[in-house]
């Protein structure tokens, strides 16, 4: 072999070995970073819970009738208990007629036996064009009934109307304020 021609060689495959030297203490430097067994810091048990779900729907019905589709950003089932905590909630109620009332609340209870609900922080009801705002509110399902004990306020076509509680009986679209009830109607309401 000629001396140019093994020089030529020579540098390349010395640069050759010099890599594949490279690659392969590579690859066991990462095969061992990937053996070492995950060590989690900070993780937080919750010993109320028995599951957890990020999402959870949920439909009632009664004689193939649906009362309520309930949707929640997140649920806790609570051990020995009866009851999953709701976060981020929006439930439609349906009345006898299929209309739809609406509701949305950052938080809420779901008896998982009964399926009677609490509502609370935000609670907004909606119906067609009126709103109900309170800071609590219950559902009892064999009722099919709404209502609150805390302060209430209804807005219909500018008319508001306050009170100390309120029930909705939601198959009859009938709606009981009591407790210091006063209100400010505009020209345009309309009681139906």
């Amino acid at each position: 072999m000629t001396k140019p021609l093994k020089h030529k060689l020579t540098y390349p495959l010395i640069g050759l070995l010099i890599l594949m030297v490279i690659v392969i203490s590579g690859f066991v430097y990462f095969d061992r970073l990937l053996s070492k067994p995950v060590k989690i810091k900070n993780i937080k048990i919750d010993t109320k819970a028995a599951l957890k779900l990020n999402v959870l729907q949920q439909i009632s019905k009664k004689n193939g009738i649906k009362e309520w589709e309930l949707k929640a950003a997140s649920a806790t089932l609570l051990k020995n208990k009866n009851k999953a905590e709701l976060e981020d909630v929006t439930i439609t109620f349906y009345t006898k007629e299929a209309k739809k009332i609406h509701l949305k609340a950052e938080k809420g209870f779901l008896n998982t036996k009964t399926h009677d609900m609490t509502f609370s922080d935000s609670v907004v009801v909606s119906y067609e064009n009126s709103t109900l705002k309170t800071d609590k509110l219950h559902y009892n399902k064999k009722k099919h009934i709404i209502y609150s004990d805390t302060h209430v306020k209804l807005t219909k076509k500018g008319s508001v109307i306050e009170a100390d509680s309120m029930t909705t009986k939601l198959n009859d679209r009938y709606t009981v304020l009591e407790g210091h009830v006063k209100g400010r109607f505009s020209e345009n309401f309309n009681i139906l």
